[in-house]
Formats: structure tokens, C-alpha cells, sequence
């Protein structure tokens, strides 16, 4: 008789793991300053919803042969407009509420299933993005819910072990999930002026000289260490920035480094708007 207490181990032969060695020299940025990476955008992706989009980012060239790094997806879904529920006050304008979530398996570190503060920061900075750009005075008693999910982000995989800091990508997840989120916004059908695009610029250290320089759509995977971040909401059309989030220490010999900042995360936001109206144009066709 077998001993039920006991953890037999697998019958036949077993292999020891293997685990990969942190490489000893991350890869560098092969792109040009101001050259932003590819992206893929697809509106669409969920029937059930008013709206829906699909968006990913292209891995960074000096990344394609390793298997340690991709770029970032992201989904978003739009429900609504639909009336708000008689416990509500009344409003005359549209009630808009986002909900930022990262997947559990969307980065090294496993999320929890309760958004945690930067979810939440990130889910303000998303409203206040939108909310430029909507109509919300055509659905008055009306709300609508903008769900956005990071499938995965950009985050390399010896991150931690190399000693660079995560959280500069939220810059990157917020431009993101303005894009998405506005394409998804559209084409649930919902009134807006523009659309919006959200852009990322960013101050680095240079190899060569001790001055930062300013680079387009800072992937963490290939970027040296980041000084200072901006991400805008732009409106193309309007040619207007609906919101501005810049964190880190600029340069304090430089007194207009944060109009440059402001300006290259700008020129960042103009580039993608046109995978946005490309995508939004098969959508409305």
C-alpha cells in the first residue's frame, strides 16, 4: 500500500533548470534621436463593446534578435453612452470614467487584480486627456466607462538586475493609452473635436559629454539613464496640447529645457497621429 503522506517524485528522469545569465552589456539605442518606433493599430478588436481598439508598439531594433524584450500592447474598450442611473445627481454634461489596469502577467513583477496608486494616477492623466476632446455636452444624464488593459508592457527583461528604474515607462503607458483610448472613443461613435495622440520625449545622459540629450519615445530596454520625462496630449487638427505630464530634474543650465521637452514630446504626438486617422479611417469607411 502506496504511503499517502508521502511526495513521491515523477517516475522517470527529471532535468535540472537552466537559467539564463544577465548579460553583461544591455543593448544601445540603434535609432536616431528622433525617430519613434513603429506601431499597430486596429479598431474594432471587441464586438460586445460600443468601441474598441487594439494597439501595439513595434520592439526596439537593437532588441529584434533576443527574445528578452517586445514591445508594448495595449487594448481598450469603450461602454456607453448610456443613461446614468436615477441615484445619480444630475449632469448636463457626459460623465466620463477610465479605469487604467495593468494584466497581472504584463510585467516582471506580477500585478495584483486591485489597481494600485500609479493604475490610478494613470487613469486620471487618461481622463483629463479625453476630456479636451469630447463632445460632452451632446449626451447629457449619459455616461460612458473607457476600460483600458496593458497586455504587456515594454519592460526588458534584466531590468531590475541592471539597476534601471521602471517607472520612467508609465510615460510611455500614458502616451499609449491616450492613443488607444481616443481611437477606441471614436469609434464607439461619441462625438469628439479631434482626436488625440498621446507623445513621449525624454532628457538622457550622453555617452560622449556630460550634456543630456533629448530622444524621442525612450524605450527602457535601450535607453541610458533618463533624467527627465514628458508626456502631452496632443489634438492635430486644433494643433493643441490637451494635457502635459513632466516629471524628473531638468537641466538647471538650461533655462528653456522644459519647452524643449515639451516641444519633442510634441513632434512625438504628430508621428503617431497618423497610424491613428489611417486606423480610424477603415473604421469610418
Amino acid at each position: 500500500m502506496a504511503d499517502r503522506r508521502r511526495i513521491n517524485g515523477p517516475p522517470g528522469a527529471t532535468r535540472a533548470p537552466v537559467f539564463r545569465d544577465v548579460p553583461s552589456a544591455l543593448p544601445a539605442r540603434t535609432r536616431p534621436a528622433n525617430a519613434a518606433r513603429g506601431v499597430f493599430l486596429k479598431t474594432g478588436v471587441t464586438p460586445s463593446a460600443s468601441g474598441s481598439a487594439y494597439l501595439e508598439f513595434a520592439a526596439p531594433p537593437s532588441a529584434t534578435n533576443s527574445s528578452a524584450t517586445s514591445g508594448m500592447k495595449l487594448t481598450c474598450t469603450v461602454h456607453g453612452p448610456r443613461a446614468l442611473p436615477r441615484s445619480s445627481p444630475f449632469s448636463p454634461h457626459l460623465v466620463l470614467t477610465t479605469h487604467v489596469k495593468f494584466a497581472p502577467f504584463a510585467t516582471r513583477q506580477r500585478r495584483g487584480y486591485v489597481r494600485d496608486t500609479s493604475e490610478r494616477d494613470l487613469s486620471v492623466h487618461l481622463e483629463t486627456a479625453l476630456r479636451a476632446a469630447v463632445l460632452a455636452d451632446r449626451w447629457p444624464k449619459s455616461g460612458v466607462d473607457v476600460i483600458v488593459t496593458i497586455v504587456e508592457g515594454d519592460y526588458e527583461a534584466y531590468a531590475s538586475q541592471s539597476g534601471r528604474d521602471e517607472t520612467w515607462d508609465l510615460m510611455n503607458v500614458l502616451g499609449a493609452c491616450i492613443t488607444v483610448a481616443s481611437a477606441a472613443v471614436i469609434d464607439a461613435g461619441i462625438d469628439c473635436i479631434d482626436s488625440v495622440t498621446g507623445g513621449v520625449a525624454a532628457f538622457v545622459s550622453s555617452d560622449t559629454d556630460d550634456t543630456p540629450v533629448i530622444i524621442l519615445d525612450p524605450a527602457l530596454s535601450e535607453s541610458p539613464e533618463v533624467l527627465a520625462a514628458c508626456c502631452v496630449a496632443y489634438l492635430p487638427s486644433r494643433d493643441e496640447i490637451s494635457a502635459v505630464w513632466l516629471k524628473g530634474q531638468l537641466p538647471s543650465s538650461d533655462s528653456t529645457a522644459n519647452l524643449r521637452l515639451i516641444g519633442m514630446a510634441t513632434q512625438a504626438a504628430k508621428g503617431i497621429s497618423q497610424p491613428l486617422l489611417g486606423g480610424l479611417s477603415e473604421c469610418l469607411s
